[in-house]
């Protein structure tokens, strides 16, 4: 197993649409795999797509989470591998939240999403998975999938407003707490 090095702003592998996996079951995609998985648990991250560690493939690791699971309980749980995902929004509610990104460290956005989604793609032995999302969990799916299209969480906010340092984070939030 091997870390992976993350890509961050500014690489033109994380502004290109990725290509779809040919075969989830070849070894050099399994090994890619496994160190995804071990990338992520080393930076504690939430989700981690291939372009961010130099791959253009469809393909993504997501822990299973939302606000209310402690994070203990969802490292017990297998993160979810999705190859050639796909995502389809359930409803038209949106709701913005806080996101970073491992790709762009030190910042975060107040990002609009779907509420719910539903998501269909291949796990990493090659079965088709399908399965709904919402809240936080929607959230890093959405996040992720974006990846894969070339899109960053920058370009979803509604302005510059809505981005902010982690040390100074609190000014945006007290902002986005009053408005509603």
């Amino acid at each position: 197993m091997t870390l992976l090095k993350i890509a961050r702003l500014g690489h033109p592998v994380l502004l290109a649409r990725a290509a779809p996996v040919v075969d989830v079951r070849d070894p050099a995609i399994q090994t890619l795999i496994t160190d995804m998985v071990e990338t992520l648990a080393d930076v504690r991250g939430r989700g981690l797509a291939a372009p961010q560690v130099y791959r253009g493939l469809r393909l993504l690791i997501a822990l299973r989470l939302d606000l209310e699971t402690e994070r203990e309980k969802v490292l017990a749980l297998p993160p979810l591998v999705l190859a050639n995902p796909q995502l389809e929004p359930r409803g038209d509610e949106m709701v913005s939240g806080f996101e970073g990104c491992l790709s762009i460290p030190g910042l975060r956005g107040w990002v609009p999403r779907h509420r719910r989604i539903r998501y269909r793609g291949v796990d990493h032995r090659g079965a088709p998975v399908a399965g709904e999302a919402e809240g936080d969990f929607a959230r890093v799916l959405q996040h992720e999938i974006d990846h894969l299209d070339g899109i960053l969480y920058l370009d979803r906010l509604k302005s510059a407003a809505d981005l902010a340092f982690d040390s100074d984070v609190h000014h945006l939030e007290a902002r986005t707490s009053n408005a509603g």
